[in-house]
């Protein structure tokens, strides 16, 4: 159900990113201290305890989304969702969308 919804959201095909991360678009980053390199621009891992969804790069609020999306915690780039069932998946979709031109802002994404 997860890969149906980021694959129509993003228009991206899924990369895994290491063992366990399934991935949506990518970017390059490159900090003023010189570090360099890539990450999925937003995607999830399916896991026993709960889903980890990737979908909020950390540089915008998106409080007034997160408010509306059901039962969830979230770091500040990850939402971990017990069962998809507790969230409403169209403000899912929404805050893909949103974090996704979010990061945009800062960094290209490409197609993976």
């Amino acid at each position: 159900m997860l890969d149906a919804l980021f694959r129509k959201i993003t228009r991206f095909e899924p990369v895994l990113w290491g063992p366990s991360i399934i991935g949506y678009g990518r970017y390059q980053y490159r900090y003023k201290s010189g570090r360099e390199g890539a990450f999925l621009a937003t995607g999830f891992s399916p896991r026993k305890a709960a889903h980890s969804i990737y979908i909020m790069p950390g540089y915008a609020d998106f409080g007034h989304i997160l408010s509306r999306l059901g039962k969830h915690k979230h770091g500040k780039s990850c939402l971990y969702v017990n069962k998809l069932a507790d969230i409403d998946l169209e403000v899912l979709s929404e805050l893909i969308r949103a974090g996704l031109d979010d990061l945009a802002q800062k960094w290209p994404v490409e197609p993976t």
